[in-house]
């Protein structure tokens, strides 16, 4: 794994949009407070994501338990 922003940012955006606990979570928040700087690709999916963003949306997995 390495720092590269935009693969962050795509993968928060991944974990974000799949594990939200609804419109009132702390998730959902972070979400939409990404989408104030970002917009995601139309063909963004989470089987779309580099190597590397893939890595970091494991790891955000593993970390949410």
């Amino acid at each position: 794994m390495y720092f590269d922003r935009f693969d962050i940012v795509e993968a928060y955006f991944c974990f974000f949009t799949d594990y939200h606990d609804g419109q009132w979570s702390d998730k959902y928040k972070r979400l939409s407070k990404i989408y104030s700087y970002f917009t995601p690709r139309h063909s963004l999916r989470m089987e779309t994501l580099s190597e590397n963003a893939r890595e970091i949306y494991d790891n955000l997995i593993t970390k949410e338990g």
